[in-house]
């Protein structure tokens, strides 16, 4: 078994304990708790502390060096990750939505797929495409509905003014 850990913990416990009660985030309360339990000596060795939170040890290693490094705020500092780029970049999304904004729009897709391919070479999955347009920018192709070749024009204009 390792040998007592010696930190310098600058809260009190009673300022921990309400630090505890206060955080939402549950990876914040996991860290200030290894602290409270530091500062409370109810655990002694990291060994312990990992134990009891269930931790690996060189996780609360690196936290407890965190916090010796740059205090409470370097300790509850989470980085999230940036993920994954878009395929379709922010500018193409932008120039695709007043594309299909403008009266002839596109009669499907595939011809957004083209379009994209000519304009920005750029080619996208179809099911991403679909995605796009459809979820994401809340759109969709302009498909003309076929007319009838003896439908007269006097009787449409008729039927959409009523």
């Amino acid at each position: 078994m390792g040998g007592i850990y010696k930190l310098e913990i600058n809260e009190s416990s009673e300022e921990l304990k309400e630090l505890l009660r206060k955080q939402k985030v549950a990876a914040a309360k996991e860290r200030i708790q290894l602290l409270y339990l530091l500062k409370t000596r109810q655990v002694l060795t990291i060994q312990e502390v990992a134990k009891v939170l269930g931790r690996n040890r060189v996780t609360v290693q690196d936290w407890l060096k965190k916090y010796r490094e740059g205090g409470l705020s370097s300790l509850l500092n989470f980085s999230k990750s940036t993920g994954r780029p878009p395929v379709v970049p922010k500018y193409v999304v932008n120039a695709l939505l007043k594309r299909l904004e403008e009266p002839e729009g596109f009669n499907s897709y595939k011809e957004i797929g083209q379009w994209l391919k000519e304009k920005f070479a750029l080619e996208v999955n179809y099911k991403t495409l679909h995605k796009l347009v459809h979820y994401k920018l809340k759109a969709s192709p302009k498909i003309a509905k076929p007319q009838s070749n003896e439908q007269k024009e006097e009787k449409v204009l008729g039927f959409k003014k009523n």
